[in-house]
């Protein structure tokens, strides 16, 4: 593409309306005005910048505007899937607004404006800035998107839900989860057995009162014969009920009405999501397939968490190294020092994608579940501290899995095992 027969855009987008610059490669301003952010406007947009290609012979077009969310969406679906536009080559980036942020640092005597923020957008076009970057797809990579992103709102709400309703099952059963001679009755107290128990029980005494063998009998038929003596977990939970705290009879039927729709909820949610992978999973065929072909050839990155992090990332050719997908996902730690010392807790820096580096920590998750060398790596880190194991552990095993996804995905290569 030439440089000088190219006509650059910046877009400054705003929830009501769009501010418009246009340039060209020697700088001189050709078109600044604002339009409103809806059809009418993008119109407007699409119709003069026709005009000044066509006014002054130009064959190339590149239009840059920042990510704002929503707002810039729909304005630069429209300008990259425009028929008209489409015979001048057009481009159009969405970009971080950190980095036009930066950018604009260069321009330290420059009010900040919208039109001012148009003009650093287009300069940004004109200087190569975005030539890295990933063009806008389209619809395809939305709905991926927004899956993918839905799929982490849900996972979300049921982690929520499911620390509200905990605070429920320990006011009516204060030992539920408890170990009695060092066994516990019900590893996850969201398991079928154990919302049965809550369900059918209304109070410990209740429990209490019920002969073993009814207890033993209604345990088996909850877990479908799953535990391999139903007799002593009903006796180990007679004994949690007999060493838990009581409540006022009139207590317990509130409690029991909230316990009840919590539970309702997240089956709801739980459901959800089985319905959401099964889209993304649907979804993913055709979408970026080399790309994807590399992820989930790693053990454990199944088709939803490649997804998301390919939705993410758009195109790995926009990272120089691994360190820059790093930074990107904010995966990376700052340095606490003061005099001679060294202090353990080193902060996450966070400020990259959350989406980002929400996939990569549930695929470090999962690859330390089914990769031995990622599961050295992992209890290696747990072990080094003795505050936030998991959570530190999970960060540093993702740190090193975006080694691998940046190796995999730059070489177009698929995962082989050490």
């Amino acid at each position: 593409m030439s440089l000088l027969n190219s006509l650059f855009v910046g877009i400054d987008v705003s929830k009501n309306s769009n501010q418009v610059y246009v340039m060209n490669f020697d700088v001189k301003k050709l078109l600044s005005f604002s339009s409103p952010n809806d059809t009418e406007g993008a119109s407007k947009i699409e119709n003069k910048l026709l005009e000044c290609l066509i006014k002054n012979n130009y064959e190339n077009i590149v239009i840059v505007l920042e990510s704002t969310g929503m707002y810039s969406f729909h304005i630069a679906t429209y300008l990259s899937s425009s028929e008209a536009l489409l015979k001048y080559n057009v481009l159009v980036y969405c970009i971080d607004p950190k980095t036009s942020c930066n950018y604009r640092k260069s321009f330290s005597e420059m009010d900040k404006t919208d039109p001012k923020d148009a003009y650093i957008l287009a300069d940004m076009a004109r200087a190569g800035k975005v030539n890295k970057l990933n063009p806008v797809k389209g619809p395809q990579k939305l709905a991926m998107q927004r899956l993918t992103r839905h799929r982490r709102h849900i996972s979300e709400q049921i982690v929520r839900e499911k620390l509200y309703v905990l605070n429920n099952i320990f006011l009516k059963f204060s030992a539920f989860d408890r170990k009695y001679d060092g066994i516990q009755p019900f590893s996850d107290p969201f398991s079928a057995t154990a919302q049965e128990i809550l369900l059918e029980y209304k109070s410990p005494e209740e429990i209490i009162n019920t002969p073993i063998e009814d207890l033993t009998s209604f345990i088996s038929t909850a877990s479908k014969n799953r535990f391999a003596d139903s007799k002593k977990v009903a006796e180990i939970l007679t004994k949690c009920a007999r060493i838990s705290y009581r409540l006022d009879k009139t207590a317990y039927e509130p409690i029991n009405t909230a316990i009840a729709s919590s539970l309702a909820i997240l089956r709801c949610l739980e459901n959800e999501i089985k319905h959401i992978d099964k889209e993304i999973a649907n979804l993913t065929k055709g979408y970026n397939s080399d790309e994807y072909t590399c992820l989930i050839s790693i053990p454990g990155i199944g088709p939803v968490f490649s997804a998301g992090i390919l939705s993410e990332i758009g195109s790995i050719k926009q990272f120089d190294n691994e360190e820059a997908l790093a930074k990107y996902a904010g995966l990376t730690w700052r340095r606490h020092q003061s005099a001679d010392a060294e202090y353990e807790d080193t902060p996450m820096t966070k400020t990259g994608n959350s989406y980002l580096r929400y996939y990569l920590c549930e695929a470090a998750s999962m690859a330390v579940l089914h990769n031995p060398v990622y599961k050295e790596y992992y209890q290696k880190k747990f072990a080094e501290v003795k505050t936030h194991q998991h959570t530190r552990a999970i960060a540093l095993t993702a740190r090193k899995l975006v080694r691998l996804i940046y190796g995999l995905l730059s070489k177009n290569q698929l995962y082989k095992n050490q």
